[in-house]
């Protein structure tokens, strides 16, 4: 299409991929958890630190969006980077549970500050052109970028670890594109600051922002959107670096003639970085193209289906890792990596017929605080159940309990 065209050329357009792009660059991705373990951490008190991490992100979810909404989103994009980096610092010097506490608190403010804020700005500025309509397209092309991004990480992050001293200077590594993207959101054009209202009062603030929620809690199709995102998004974050002890299994009882002159540390971590790689590519690849299906067929059956889908294929994973066929399981991670970067941008086609221009920033973060509080409840109970019973046995608990949430966020004609 000729506006597809033009819409790729435009070059704020490519700054929002490009922030994408750096946003992703989180060298340290594929082996986080295998970096926690080291640290003499199990599982359990992992499954602490991410629930640490998303109570802070949490507690901040919505009033961040708030302080987006009135006092400008460009600025709030300036706090997260910062945020990060110091977090960054803390994960550096950690050396035990209590740093790695403090450093999970500023990634939480980080997280806190950053979701929903760029995509509102997205929004704002597809409106101020007059092409809101192809949101799930630029969304998914933008989306395509953040994943590629990850896939290059998680390739370069394989050199990076063997010419590093250790793990932890992947951190440092990453403060250098987190720089970068600081400078780009100050580059964005004033007027995508958005900011409303400044002069009110505090007391008038906290009131309008009560208002703002209690029209979000009437809406009966949006708090189910918002619901199913929240859960699909929260159970992918939960079991995604589970890949991560099932490749360490697998090495243990493998014979692979692949790398026979390095360990099975060094294999682990040449494994993990390629697995990460691939994975983000065909992510990136599934994004840049779902507006294509969205398209053709309706977003909402899209978006409620593929909910279950990914349900089956978590069961099918608790088979597959009890039953040993690793390979076979690697191929399901595959799948749900496809799918959760598929479906993203079909919520935010969704999600953005049903809420008003100033309610984006606030909407966006209400979702993103549902997912932080099933984070909350849920990351240390999976971490102790893959703890005192078995990974596969984790699993199998995730995908019947999506299953059965499923049956309640089905949106009807009548509801919608």
């Amino acid at each position: 299409m000729t506006l597809h065209n033009t819409i790729k050329k435009d070059r704020q357009i490519w700054k929002f991929c490009f922030y994408g792009f750096f946003k992703n660059l989180k060298f340290f991705e594929p082996y986080l958890l295998v970096y926690m373990l080291t640290m003499g951490l199990n599982l359990f008190q992992i499954g602490i630190l991410y629930a640490i991490r998303e109570a802070i992100t949490y507690v901040f979810e919505v009033p961040s969006g708030i302080i987006a909404d009135h006092y400008g989103k460009k600025k709030e994009l300036l706090m997260c980077f910062a945020f990060y980096i110091v977090s960054f610092l803390f994960f550096f010097v950690g050396s035990g549970f209590g740093i790695m506490t403090i450093g999970m608190i500023f990634y939480g403010l980080g997280e806190a500050f950053r979701s929903g804020t760029h995509k509102a700005i997205i929004l704002g500025y597809l409106e101020h052109k007059g092409w809101y309509e192809h949101k799930a397209f630029v969304y998914g092309r933008t989306r395509s970028f953040s994943l590629l991004g990850s896939s290059i990480s998680a390739f370069v992050s394989i050199v990076l670890v063997f010419n590093l001293p250790a793990l932890k200077w992947l951190f440092i590594v990453c403060i250098i594109p987190y720089l970068v993207d600081f400078l780009l959101i100050a580059s964005y054009p004033a007027y995508l600051d958005e900011k409303q209202d400044t002069d009110k009062t505090m007391k008038a603030f906290i009131q309008a922002s009560i208002e703002q929620l209690k029209e979000i809690k009437k809406n009966l199709v949006l708090r189910k959107i918002l619901l199913s995102s929240a859960a699909y998004d929260g159970a992918f974050k939960a079991i995604k670096d589970y890949i991560q002890p099932i490749m360490s299994l697998m090495l243990i009882g493998a014979s692979t003639r692949l790398f026979m002159d390095f360990s099975d540390d060094q294999k682990l971590k040449i494994y993990l970085g390629l697995l990460y790689g691939v994975f983000y590519i065909f992510s990136s690849l599934a994004s840049r193209n779902v507006h294509k299906i969205t398209h053709k067929y309706q977003s909402m059956p899209i978006f409620y289906r593929s909910f279950d889908a990914m349900a089956l294929l978590i069961l099918l994973l608790s088979f597959t890792v009890s039953s040993n066929y690793m390979w076979l399981s690697i191929f399901i991670f595959f799948m749900i990596y496809i799918m959760k970067d598929t479906r993203r941008p079909v919520f935010v086609d969704v999600c953005s017929d049903y809420m008003s221009k100033n309610q984006r920033a606030t909407v966006l973060s209400v979702e993103s605080q549902i997912r932080a509080l099933l984070l909350i409840i849920f990351a240390p109970i999976l971490g102790y159940i893959a703890d005192a019973f078995s990974i596969s046995t984790m699993f199998l608990g995730v995908g019947i309990s999506l299953i059965v949430l499923n049956r309640f966020l089905k949106v009807t004609d009548k509801q919608s």
